[in-house]
């Protein structure tokens, strides 16, 4: 094995690690900012106010992309398995 095939497997593995974790990561991130932006005009500083949307948010993304998400992972561990059944010694 190569070093330019690892560093191909590992670019793969970490690009696709980033397109899926994306729409989880982009949708708290909006959230958080929106309760933020709420918490700053109302002047409301709880802690814990920014966890149930938060978690509502992620629970209904999970379920809206997560055929997407477990295609994505599917098509890298079979791009794997390729690479590791064409490894000549």
């Amino acid at each position: 094995m190569s070093e330019n095939m690892i560093i191909k497997i590992m670019k793969d593995a970490i690009t696709t690690g980033l397109i899926v974790s994306a729409p989880m990561l982009i949708v708290s991130i909006i959230i958080g900012l929106f309760i933020s932006i709420f918490q700053a005009t109302t002047q409301i500083q709880e802690q814990t106010l920014t966890f149930l949307p938060k978690l509502l948010a992620i629970a209904a993304v999970g379920f809206l992309a997560g055929s997407w998400m477990l295609h994505m992972m599917m098509g890298l561990t079979t791009r794997m398995f390729d690479v590791i059944a064409n490894i000549t010694r």
